[in-house]
């Protein structure tokens, strides 16, 4: 069941692309298609079935709570809200996996996100996504392109941050809190105090995901729990918000399986790391063997 729909969703997703590169030659098509259809199918392969069961359950859950919102509650369904959700899911199902295109759905959901921040009057999120979080999930996206894990570009590097360099993230973390607590509170922000400590969770989170640290993860779990308490506030005020709030509940648990995986992507780097190094001393060591044998046989002549 499970091969079945990974088959259905690969080939709705290649017509779609197909019918829309209409101003391509007929070549240019199948070329085109047929590197589309390798990248999917590695991209679908590389993701667990147990991945796939916390993917389809979180989606399941943001569009049931929906379709409560518009049924049961005689609210909307808002497209903004419901889009977000969905591509913040994929976003950190693939960014606890470590694969680059995580951080550019993260950007796409960072721009819907903030338009729903904005909708809510929630203007501390709507900055911060805007003017933080999207700007570093584009540096963090061509940071993790160019550091692939041992040459495979669908994973990124982890990298271990030194302590000097926690003491610059609490400084700078002090620093734009500061700054952003006024700004807030110049604009008449809900919520205030729990929206300038979601700007340093956020910031720390993003931060720590661009330098490519397992501990991002961290962050992100406590700006999730932080946003659970926002949203879920804001439903008392427009249950149309229901969906977003169920949206960081799932965001909570797939941050959790990040830490996890992230551990698990650390250890199997260092592994490899330390067969290529041994493979490494094993071939400087033949190639001195060789050059001494070809020594003696010159002398030899």
């Amino acid at each position: 069941m499970l091969r079945l729909m990974k088959k259905v969703l690969l080939a709705y997703i290649t017509l779609t692309l197909y019918n829309r590169q209409s101003v391509l030659s007929t070549i240019e098509k199948g070329v085109f298609m047929k590197k589309f259809f390798d990248f999917a199918k590695k991209l679908f392969k590389s993701i667990t079935i147990a991945e796939y069961i916390i993917y389809f359950v979180s989606l399941t859950a943001i569009i049931t709570s929906a379709l409560l919102t518009k049924f049961a509650f005689d609210g909307i369904i808002d497209p903004v809200t419901l889009s977000a959700s969905i591509i913040g899911v994929t976003a950190i199902i693939l960014v606890s996996k470590g694969n680059p295109i995580g951080q550019g759905l993260t950007i796409v959901f960072s721009a819907l996100y903030a338009i729903a921040s904005f909708n809510n009057k929630l203007y501390g999120e709507m900055i911060t996504y805007l003017g933080m979080s999207a700007p570093i999930a584009a540096c963090a996206l061509i940071v993790w392109i160019r550091h692939p894990a041992n040459g495979n570009k669908s994973e990124v590097k982890v990298n271990q941050i030194k302590l000097k360099e926690y003491g610059l993230l609490i400084v700078l973390t002090a620093a734009i809190t500061t700054a952003f607590f006024f700004i807030l509170r110049e604009l008449n922000t809900s919520q205030l105090a729990i929206s300038t400590f979601s700007v340093a969770t956020s910031f720390i989170a993003s931060y720590l995901t661009a330098r490519r640290s397992k501990f991002y993860a961290i962050g992100y779990a406590l700006n999730d729990l932080v946003l659970i308490i926002i949203w879920a506030t804001a439903c008392f005020k427009s249950i149309d918000n229901l969906p977003i709030c169920i949206n960081f509940s799932a965001f909570f648990i797939l941050d959790a399986y990040g830490f996890i995986n992230w551990n698990r992507m650390e250890r199997k780097q260092k592994k490899l790391d330390e067969e290529a190094m041994k493979n490494h001393d094993e071939q400087i060591e033949n190639n001195a063997e060789t050059e001494e044998c070809s020594t003696e046989n010159n002398h030899s002549i």
